[in-house]
């Protein structure tokens, strides 16, 4: 994401990544830094940025780079989400890396960095890491060393349509989760399909537990239960019983089990194209949503997860995350600049008025046009807590576990119980 997601995410069809095989990696994590006999250097870059304008802005910024450092070339390599996963998870396991690499921090740069595949940028960021926000570089901080430069930050949200909620007379964005399900059932009766959901992508449904989760039980304990390996508690079955109790209602858009996120006929697109009412998604949304569909314009609102009754979670508390890029071990100066170089505030000020993300760099903050992104800002800065992405957040088979258990429940074959001791499970047997 979960990009996901883009962070957490942008995104084409896997069966692009499918065909990559191991010619893709030439450049990455051999014995040479990719220099050539005319003295280019050539660096690899991988992201997850499919989808416009996001892709477009993107190779611009490469050439425009290439442009200022003439003796260096990028060769950008773009897959959809779910497919890096699946093959940063290979490389890892084949202990080569490309050059530049996008990453979500957590436990599965750690992962990377244990096996001694990350360099540590400590030392060779410390000219312009200093000035990015705080709280966008602490996924990428581990031990208290820098493995990854942010470009953008972000949190989890419900986006709606405020058309659809007026005409099922839903005047404000619901607060309680009791709430919530009220409004599912409203624009039920209005013969409205409430949400949109890429059951096919396992990613978004775990948004759906996961900030129930900390609803319940508080944001802090999804990284005890994380360190004790055990997700039994009382508070993660209820988070399962309240996403039965949605699940339930059957809101989700037909065919919901085989849809992706961000194709013609996906979950973003059923928002887009105003055939869903809502749809729980970060902060790319807004232009996933265009790209992938019409879009929404003035009606598209933006509220936050929200509380539930009797849980020991405040609705400050958000879930989500950003976007970083990562170097491999040993990789040359030029990939250094290029993260210096992206990190700017002229490519900042860039990234947030063509790409919709959230500034990184303090100074570009007043670039921020869109009100629903500048709603997204102000939660974030008024976050009383924060919780990465959980498939990013636990080593890899423990995330890979959550999101395959919640898509269970969705989908019908696992209980709240059984999804909780899955992922207990999972955890015990990670070293």
């Amino acid at each position: 994401m979960g990009d996901p997601g883009l962070s957490r995410r942008g995104f084409l069809a896997a069966s692009a990544a499918a065909g990559l095989g191991m010619t893709a990696l030439s450049g990455c994590g051999g014995d040479s830094d990719g220099g050539s006999s005319d003295g280019t250097t050539t660096i690899e870059w991988w992201n997850i940025s499919t989808t416009e304008p996001t892709k477009g802005v993107w190779a611009a910024l490469a050439k425009k780079f290439e442009a200022q450092n003439p003796k260096v070339k990028i060769k950008i390599v773009q897959m959809e989400n779910d497919a890096y996963k699946s093959k940063m998870t290979a490389l890892t396991a084949s202990g080569k890396l490309p050059d530049i690499f996008h990453t979500w921090g957590g436990g599965v740069l750690r992962q990377q960095v244990d096996a001694g595949l990350v360099e540590d940028l400590t030392d060779r960021t410390k000219d312009f890491a200093g000035s990015l926000l705080p709280v966008a570089k602490e996924p990428y901080l581990l031990d208290e060393k820098v493995y990854g430069i942010p470009f953008d930050m972000g949190m989890i949200g419900f986006w709606y349509n405020k058309a659809l909620f007026k005409d099922a007379g839903i005047t404000e964005p619901p607060t309680t989760w009791s709430g919530f399900l009220d409004a599912v059932r409203e624009l039920k009766a209005k013969g409205t399909t409430p949400l949109a959901l890429a059951g096919k992508e396992k990613w978004p449904g775990m948004y759906y537990w996961a900030y129930l989760a900390m609803r319940t039980a508080g944001a802090a304990a999804l990284q005890k239960a994380y360190d004790d390996k055990d997700f039994t508690g009382d508070p993660f079955v209820q988070a399962g019983q309240h996403l039965q109790e949605l699940v339930d209602l059957q809101p989700f858009q037909k065919g919901f089990l085989g849809a992706a996120y961000s194709t013609p006929t996906g979950q973003a697109a059923a928002v887009g194209n105003g055939k869903a009412a809502m749809e729980l998604m970060g902060q790319w949304a807004p232009v996933v949503q265009a790209d992938s569909g019409k879009g929404l314009g003035d009606d598209l609102g933006f509220f936050p997860f929200p509380a539930v009754d009797g849980g020991k979670g405040a609705i400050t508390e958000v879930f989500g995350g950003g976007g970083g890029h990562a170097l491999r071990s040993g990789a040359p100066q030029a990939a250094v600049d290029f993260l210096k170089f992206f990190a700017s505030e002229a490519t900042d000020v860039e990234l947030v008025k063509k790409t919709g993300v959230l500034p990184v760099v303090p100074a570009a903050e007043s670039a921020i046009a869109d009100p629903n992104i500048k709603a997204v800002q102000a939660q974030l800065k008024g976050a009383t807590g924060f919780q990465l992405y959980l498939d990013q957040a636990y080593a890899p088979a423990v995330g890979q576990e959550v999101n395959d258990s919640v898509a269970a429940l969705i989908a019908g074959s696992k209980s709240p119980q059984q999804v909780t001791e899955s992922i207990t499970q999972a955890a015990k047997e990670e070293q």
